[in-house]
C-alpha cells in the first residue's frame, strides 16, 4: 500500500484573509484569526486509501507541549482537548479540502501545521505550511471581542490616526503614521514578545501566555521602551537629541520599528510620550488587540502616590526642583480593549497601558493594563498600576513660594487642575472625542469626593501598612491670593490674569498683559516680578528667556493693566523644539501675602499646504504639491521635506530644501503611487534646524485599480 503523497499545499489566502479581516496585511504568509475557521486545500499525487486516519499537529514556539497550549493534536471530525478540530469538505478528485478550527483562547503567534498519515503500519508526517495566528476582535468568545464594526475598523484595522497634543486650551492635531499592515512589521511585532525579558527567561512558559490579552499587552508596555530590555525606543526628555532623531520628528511608527528590527535590536533613539504610544498601537493593532491612543492634558506624574503635586517657586517666580512630582501640559497613552478575567466583569473594556518608562511596575519599566472602570471608581489596589494612573488624572495640584530663609507658602491648591480634556480620535473622523467621563466623575461632584476619599484609605493602607493620615481640603480653582498657612485663612484681597494679546506665531514678538483687581476697598502697593523661560512639554524649564519687576498702585476694587513684550530677539535662542514658554508672575504686598499667575503659551508654526493634483487610484502616479513659508526674518538653509503614508508611500520621502529667503513661500512637488485602495493619510513635515517642524497631513480617498 503506497503512502499518501502530496504535490502542494493551497492555503486559499483570497478567501481566509478576506475572511479573517487580514487582508491588508501585506505579506503572502497565511494570516489567521483565532476562533475562527479556515480553509486549506491538498493537491495529492497519489490515492487516498480507505483505511487512512489523519492527525493535525498545530504547534507554535520554541518547545511546544501540549500540557502548556502550544501544541494541539486533532484528528478529524472530532474536537480534540485542546479545542482545534478539522473536517474534511467535498472536493474535486485529486484533491482534499478541510476546514480548520482554532478555538478562540488560543496562544497567537506563528504556527507549524503537519499532517500525520497512518496508513496500515505505516505512519508519515508532512509540513503542510506555516501560518501566523491573532486575536479575533470578531469572535464573540474571543477576550478581545468588540461588538460594533465601526469600532473594530477603527480600533484594529485604521492603519492611520491623531494623536492630540499642545495645551488644555490650545489642543493641537498631529498625524501619526501606525502602519500595522506594511511590509515586516507583523514579524517585527511578534519579534518584540521574543525578545522580552519574560521569554528569556521562560521561552515555553512565555508562548503559552500569549493567549492572554492582559498578558500580551504587559509583555509590550515594556518592551516599547528601552529602559530593561533592550526595547524598540530610547526616551529622553533634555531637549538634546544631537545622537538621535529629535522625538518631535518623528511622524509614525514604521520606520523607528523598521530601525530597531533592522538594527538588530538596537533602540531607536530617541521618543517621548506620543512615540511610545503611536509604537505600541501600531503592535497592538497588529497582533489583533483594539488600540487607541489617549491624551490626558494636565497629567501628573506623582512619584510617591499620595495624590498630591507639589510645585515650589522661588520669589521671583523661578520653577524650583525640591520635588521629583510634575504635572506635564499632557501625557500620551493607550487603551486596549479586552475583558479582565483576573478582575471580574465590571472592569471588562478599556485598559490603559503605558509604555514611557516613568515608574517601575513590579521592578521593571512597565506600565497596566488598569482597568479606566477601577481608575474611574477609585479601586487603586487592582492591577495593574490603577493607583499610578489615578493619580495621573486626580491628583490635586498645590503650590508654594520657597523663601530664601527656607520658609515656605503655600499659595493655592487647585482641586480641578489635573486630568482635563482627555482625549482620542473619534470613530471614522479626526475629531476629538472627550473621554474624561469614562476616568473620573464631574470635578466637584459628591461620587467624586467619595472616590478620592476611597481611593487615599487604599493608598494608605497599600504604601505603609497602616493607616497614613492624609488629608484633602477642597479649595477654588482659580489663582487666588493665599496668606503664609501659618496664619488664619484671609480671603483672597487681589486677583490676576495673564492675557495674550494676540495668537503668537514663530518669529514674532509675543505680547501680552497682566491685568491686576483688588478684590478690597483698601489701597495695595504691589511690587510684581515678571519672568518668562522656554520649557518642555513636561513643564521642566530649559531657558531662561525674561526677567522683569514693576511697582504698581491699586486704588479701592481698581483694576491695572501692565502691558509687556517678549520679542523674537529675546526667545529665539532659548525656545527648545516644543515652541513652549512659561511665563509667571509673582504679586507681593509689604504684609508678605502673595499672588502666582501662570500662563503656559505655544507658538504657532505657519501653515504648510497640501495639494493633490489630481485623482488618487491604485497603481497610478499622481502629483502632489506643497507650499511653506520660512516664517523668520533671516534667511535658512538645509531643511528637508518628508513625506510618508500607510498605502500611499512604501519608504519615507526625503526632499532637500536648499535656502529660503526671509518669510518665503516655497512650492516643491513630488509624485506618489498609491497602491493600496480606501481612505489613506499623506503626512508632510519640514524639517530645518532654524525652527521646529512644519506639518501637515491630508486624507485621501484611493480608488482600486
Amino acid at each position: 500500500m503506497a503512502a499518501l503523497k502530496i504535490a502542494n499545499v493551497n492555503w486559499q489566502s483570497k478567501l481566509n484573509k478576506a475572511a479573517h479581516h487580514t487582508s491588508d496585511y501585506s505579506s503572502t504568509e497565511a494570516i489567521l484569526r483565532r476562533g475562527q475557521a479556515f480553509s486549506i486545500t491538498l493537491h495529492l499525487q497519489t490515492t487516498v486509501q480507505s483505511g487512512d486516519n489523519f492527525t493535525f499537529i498545530a504547534s507554535t514556539g520554541p518547545s511546544p507541549a501540549e500540557s502548556q497550549r502550544t501544541k494541539a493534536v486533532f484528528n478529524l471530525s472530532e474536537e480534540g482537548a485542546s479545542g482545534w478540530s478539522a473536517t474534511q469538505e467535498p472536493s474535486e478528485p485529486g484533491c482534499m479540502n478541510f476546514t480548520i478550527f482554532s478555538p478562540a483562547n488560543a496562544v497567537i503567534g506563528r504556527y507549524k501545521l503537519k499532517l500525520q498519515i497512518v496508513s496500515g503500519n505505516k505512519v508519515s508526517s508532512t509540513l503542510l505550511g506555516h501560518f501566523v495566528l491573532l486575536f479575533n476582535p470578531w469572535c464573540p468568545n474571543d477576550d478581545v471581542y468588540m461588538a460594533n464594526e465601526k469600532e473594530r475598523q477603527e480600533y484594529v484595522l485604521n492603519d492611520s490616526g491623531i494623536i492630540f497634543q499642545g495645551l488644555e486650551k490650545y489642543i493641537q492635531q498631529e498625524a501619526w503614521n501606525y502602519g500595522q499592515f506594511e511590509e515586516d512589521i507583523l514579524d517585527i511585532s511578534l519579534a518584540i514578545l521574543d525578545r522580552s525579558l519574560n521569554h528569556r527567561q521562560d521561552p515555553a512558559a512565555d508562548v503559552s501566555n500569549r493567549n492572554n490579552p492582559i498578558y500580551v499587552s504587559r509583555v509590550i508596555s515594556a518592551m516599547v521602551n528601552s529602559n530593561d530590555e533592550k526595547g524598540v525606543v530610547e526616551g529622553k526628555w533634555n531637549g538634546k537629541y544631537c545622537s538621535g532623531t529629535n522625538p518631535l520628528q518623528w511622524s509614525g511608527s514604521v520606520t523607528i520599528l523598521r530601525k530597531w528590527y533592522r538594527g538588530r535590536y538596537k533602540p531607536v533613539r530617541y521618543g517621548q510620550c506620543w512615540v511610545f504610544a503611536g509604537v505600541m498601537c501600531t503592535v497592538l493593532r497588529s497582533l489583533g488587540i483594539p488600540t487607541r491612543v489617549i491624551t490626558n492634558f494636565n497629567s501628573a506624574h506623582d512619584r510617591n502616590i499620595n495624590l498630591s503635586i507639589d510645585k515650589y517657586v522661588d520669589i521671583s517666580g523661578k520653577t524650583l526642583h525640591l520635588t521629583e512630582d510634575s504635572v506635564w501640559n499632557f501625557h500620551v497613552w493607550n487603551e486596549s480593549w479586552f475583558i479582565r478575567r483576573d478582575l471580574g466583569s465590571l472592569y471588562d473594556g478599556w485598559q490603559v497601558l503605558d509604555a514611557t518608562p516613568q515608574e517601575r511596575s513590579k521592578g521593571i519599566y512597565q506600565c497596566g493594563p488598569a482597568s479606566t472602570r477601577a481608575i474611574k471608581e477609585g479601586d487603586v489596589n487592582l492591577d495593574y498600576d490603577s493607583s499610578f494612573l489615578f493619580a495621573a488624572v486626580n491628583a490635586d495640584y498645590v503650590t508654594w513660594i520657597h523663601y530664601s530663609n527656607k520658609r515656605k507658602e503655600r499659595i493655592y491648591s487647585d482641586t480641578r487642575k489635573i486630568g482635563k480634556f482627555i482625549s482620542t480620535k473619534a470613530v471614522g473622523t479626526n475629531s476629538r472625542v472627550d473621554v474624561t467621563a469614562n476616568y473620573k466623575y464631574p470635578e466637584g461632584s459628591l461620587k467624586e469626593r467619595q472616590v478620592y476619599k476611597k481611593a487615599l484609605k487604599l493608598l494608605a493602607v497599600r504604601s505603609t501598612g497602616k493607616r497614613t493620615k492624609i488629608t484633602r481640603r477642597r479649595r477654588r480653582s482659580s489663582v487666588a491670593w493665599r496668606q503664609n498657612m501659618t496664619q488664619p485663612t484671609q480671603k483672597p484681597s487681589i486677583s490676576g490674569k495673564l492675557i495674550l494679546d494676540a495668537s503668537p506665531v514663530i518669529g514674532q514678538d509675543i505680547l501680552l498683559t497682566l491685568a491686576l483687581r483688588n478684590l478690597t476697598s483698601d489701597f495695595k502697593n504691589i511690587r510684581v516680578k515678571l519672568r518668562a523661560s522656554a520649557i518642555l512639554y513636561t513643564r521642566r524649564p530649559k531657558a531662561e528667556i525674561l526677567q522683569l519687576s514693576r511697582s504698581v498702585k491699586l486704588g479701592s476694587e481698581e483694576v491695572k493693566e501692565i502691558s509687556f513684550k517678549i520679542s523674537y530677539s529675546q526667545y529665539k535662542n532659548s525656545l527648545v523644539d516644543d515652541r513652549k514658554i512659561l511665563v509667571t508672575a509673582v504679586c507681593e504686598t509689604k504684609q508678605g501675602a502673595s499672588l502666582l499667575v501662570e500662563k503656559d503659551i505655544v507658538l504657532q508654526d505657519p501653515f504648510l499646504t497640501i495639494k493633490v493634483l489630481g485623482p488618487t487610484v491604485v497603481h497610478k502616479a499622481v502629483n502632489v504639491q506643497v507650499t511653506f513659508t520660512n516664517p523668520l526674518s533671516e534667511v535658512v538653509t538645509d531643511c528637508v521635506l518628508r513625506a510618508e503614508g500607510s498605502g500611499l508611500i512604501k519608504d519615507q520621502l526625503r526632499i532637500n530644501v536648499a535656502r529660503m529667503a526671509p518669510m518665503e513661500s516655497s512650492t516643491i512637488q513630488f509624485e506618489i503611487i498609491p497602491y493600496k485602495s480606501g481612505t489613506r493619510q499623506l503626512q508632510v513635515d519640514l524639517v530645518c534646524i532654524h525652527f521646529s517642524d512644519i506639518k501637515g497631513f491630508v486624507m485621501l480617498d484611493v480608488a482600486p485599480a
